[in-house]
């Protein structure tokens, strides 16, 4: 319920915009403006949970700008769809998400495999290996490394 009430109201501000072109190149500049608004918000507050949570290390930072972008754009109503499918029948999630699929079905599937289609767009954009990982992962529950948890925490906090 928080994540959706923030969305509603969900932009940057021109000083937050030049935070993320001081940490992000022009190419993941451009995954990062390519989600919705309330995806780039949620970055973003994610970035700054870990600041200010005292994390100074730049690949955990980098992966909180950029966590999401596996996403795209993703209307609020299927996200709101997923988040209730998956909670409460995962099964039929998992027959009506399809990647090749149309409309709200490939919307499923995106929101669904975000995390491994995030990691390939950052990596095609010359991210470094170690934050393409933190993307990748940012999910598992089993977040054994520490820089993977710190994320997780973070993304789980916003």
């Amino acid at each position: 319920m928080r994540q959706f009430f923030a969305s509603l109201g969900a932009g940057l501000s021109p000083q937050e915009r030049q935070i993320v072109g001081a940490h992000l190149s022009q190419e993941q500049q451009r995954l990062f403006y390519a989600m919705a608004a309330r995806d780039e918000r949620h970055c973003l507050d994610v970035f700054y949970a870990l600041k200010r949570g005292g994390c100074q290390d730049e690949e955990v930072l980098l992966a909180a700008l950029l966590h999401d972008v596996g996403k795209g754009p993703i209307r609020l109503w299927h996200r709101v769809a997923y988040v209730l499918l998956r909670a409460i029948w995962p099964g039929l999630l998992a027959r009506l998400a399809q990647p090749e699929g149309r409309g709200w079905r490939r919307a499923m599937a995106s929101l669904e495999d975000h995390a491994a289609r995030g990691a390939a767009l950052a990596e095609a954009a010359g991210t470094p290996v170690a934050v393409v990982q933190l993307i990748r992962y940012h999910q598992r529950a089993d977040a054994s490394d520490g820089r993977l948890a710190l994320l997780r925490a973070a993304d789980e906090s916003c």
